[in-house]
């Protein structure tokens, strides 16, 4: 059994779907992937960018959390948490359309503002 799979067994199965449908998503950029058992959480980190988004899968929906989101450009309205420091978070719930195009702009963003970032953490 996969970390993964671990981590949703005692979820309800329309949650399991929705976590794998996002996670799978996510697998297909250049991010690795790790279950962090403390936080129950997927996280998805970029190799020189660092931490880019973590899926937490709940009872009732799965969240998608953006580190840097406070920063990113969301014309469609899918985040939430402006009272948050710097990160903000999507709400799913089974039978919600996965957002892809969304999510890979907002991942894609979030690259690039981790590269720009570490590029300035660099030259000091």
């Amino acid at each position: 059994m996969s970390e993964l799979d671990r981590l949703l067994e005692p979820l309800p199965p329309a949650i399991g779907i929705l976590c794998r449908a996002v996670v799978g998503l996510l697998e297909t950029m250049p991010l690795s992937s790790q279950v962090k058992w403390g936080w129950r959480s997927v996280n998805f980190r970029h190799a020189r960018a660092g931490l880019i988004c973590a899926v937490f899968p709940y009872e009732d929906r799965v969240a998608v959390y953006f580190e840097q989101g406070r920063l990113l450009e969301d014309p469609e309205g899918l985040l939430q948490g402006d009272h948050l420091k710097k990160g903000r978070f999507m709400r799913l719930y089974p039978g919600d359309r996965v957002p892809e195009a969304a999510i890979a702009m907002l991942v894609g963003e979030a690259i690039a503002l981790g590269l720009a970032g570490s590029g300035l953490r660099r030259s000091r």
